[in-house]
């Protein structure tokens, strides 16, 4: 056995493993404040709104692909040997994208881009899921998302001082700088543990027992965290070997098509509700709502900092709350808001025939004052609903045997929907003008929906548990009756076991070998 990491400290690692949430970040925002300026426009020709969709797209292209490839190097090489060659793609990317000629060099290079950030938002997630206790796990997984919310107001600003610049470093500094995340995650990644669950399921246990050992107990194998999770785990994994497949076809069997079909669908609802499809296109929207230079810009930043202020909540109190309530009062709230614009722009707003001076994209205006204020204000809201309430669900709700697999497919649907959308954004925006908020609002009502009646609960418990929850109790979440939270009562009889001398300093070794 080669020699244990050193980082031991489960914040310090999730922190570190979440850069690839600050380099997703990054992606989004490093166009949002660039499209605006004239160096941009000039230098590629002033791209329409269709080919600016097809740029801004071609991202999220990629990570079709990085997310579905990302499954099968995180079988093969684990979690934390993904995340390692996705950060070498990252770089190849950013490179090319410094040294970029012209609109389908761009694009090239963001669907490499996009091919690391695909394999970086699904595996992460994953690892996080897998070295954390039930009591963290929400709070750490919501540190990715804070982590992507930091990354694009960063971003952002570095843009918005960039487009100061008289010349092409406009574009090429923000996609320069964003190599530097990449960089130090690089170097820090030898230095983490490879998940306990993966090398559980690889048969490596005196590993995985190890490393969780350092993770939780300081090295003390025989404390009742340690054992309670290692029989957890060990059990999970006898039990799914019964399946004798961990083939794709695996993920839509009928014991699992509720789990997955879950993971996916809050991927797609999160996409649907035109979050990110308005971030990418935030100088778009203020334009609309009767500003322009320098104050659309920064206005939009105060969006970006909404952002991350808004997402502490979900930090702090994720482990405490139930999901399903977050998740349905959240989709609430952002429809109200999607709604809300859309009767603002409908109507104060006028059709702009030819769109706004150096903006073809921009055919609706609104220009009362007040209505243009409170169309910012409901954006500002529907961000600030956003951003707490959807937050960490997919990694914990899938078995073992394929969570890669199955959170890499829910991963793919993300990408998927946000492809489209980032494509479709500016030519809704031209075409169909404040009828795109409706859209977006009954998607967030559908989502409510949804997680009423399937998303089961998972506040709490260990990830061995949450199958239980979903093989066991009714299909209809709304149903499922609450149950004592297993993974207490297994520490509980490990302190048992311990005090009567159940259990010895070789006990994974000799239930390891009965198994056999």
């Amino acid at each position: 056995m080669g020699k244990l990491p050193s980082f031991s400290n489960v914040y310090l690692i999730s922190g570190l493993t979440t850069i690839g949430g600050l380099i997703q970040g990054f992606d989004v925002s490093s166009m949002s404040a660039i499209i605006g300026t004239n160096q941009y426009k000039e230098y590629f020709h002033k791209p329409n709104a269709v080919l600016q969709g097809g740029i801004t797209a071609s991202m999220a292209g990629g990570s079709l692909l990085g997310s579905l490839v990302s499954s099968w190097t995180s079988d093969r090489f684990g979690r934390r040997d993904s995340l390692f060659i996705a950060c070498i793609i990252w770089l190849i990317g950013s490179t090319l994208m410094c040294a970029v000629q012209n609109v389908p060099m761009l694009i090239v290079a963001r669907i490499i881009n996009g091919f690391s950030v695909g394999m970086l938002t699904s595996q992460g997630p994953i690892l996080i899921a897998e070295i954390s206790l039930p009591h963290q796990r929400g709070r750490l997984l919501s540190l990715q998302q804070w982590m992507i919310t930091w990354g694009i107001m960063i971003m952002y600003f570095i843009s918005y001082g960039a487009s100061f610049m008289g010349s092409n470093g406009v574009f090429r500094l923000p996609w320069a700088i964003q190599m530097l995340p990449a960089i130090l995650l690089l170097f820090c990644l030898p230095l983490m543990p490879r998940s306990p669950r993966w090398l559980a399921a690889q048969d490596r246990w005196e590993e995985a027992v190890e490393v969780l050992a350092r993770l939780h107990a300081k090295g003390n194998t025989l404390d009742p965290i340690v054992i309670a999770q290692t029989t957890e785990i060990r059990e999970k994994i006898e039990a799914e070997k019964k399946y004798q497949s961990t083939s794709w076809m695996e993920v839509f069997n009928s014991r699992n098509i509720i789990r997955v079909h879950c993971g996916i669908f809050t991927h797609v609802w999160s996409q649907l509700s035109g979050t990110n499809a308005l971030m990418y296109y935030i100088v778009y929207i203020f334009q609309m709502a009767g500003l322009s230079g320098n104050n659309t810009l920064i206005s939009a930043s105060i969006q970006y900092i909404i952002n991350v202020v808004m997402t502490l909540p979900a930090l702090i109190f994720i482990d405490k709350l139930p999901r399903r309530q977050l998740f349905i009062f959240g989709a609430l709230g952002m429809a109200v808001f999607q709604f809300t614009q859309a009767g603002i722009m409908a109507t104060y707003g006028h059709y702009v025939p030819g769109g706004l001076p150096g903006s073809p994209t921009v055919t609706w205006k609104v220009t009362n004052p007040k209505a243009s204020k409170a169309l910012i204000a409901c954006s500002y809201l529907f961000i600030a609903t956003y951003a707490p309430t959807w937050g960490a669900y997919p990694p914990e709700i899938i078995p073992l045997y394929i969570r890669s697999k199955a959170v890499s497919l829910s991963t793919f649907f993300n990408w998927g929907c946000n492809f489209a959308l980032t494509f479709f954004t500016p030519p809704g925006f031209q075409n169909i003008q404040w009828k795109l908020y409706c859209i977006f609002g009954t998607f967030c009502l559908l989502a409510a929906l949804h997680v009423f009646f399937l998303f089961q609960e998972t506040c709490g418990r260990s990830l061995e548990e949450i199958d239980d929850v979903f093989n066991n109790q009714s299909i209809w979440a709304f149903k499922a009756k609450k149950e004592p939270i297993r993974f207490v009562a297994d520490i509980e009889q490990a302190k048992e076991d311990l005090d009567a001398g159940k259990i010895d300093i070789n006990h994974v070794e000799a239930e390891k070998s009965s198994t056999v």
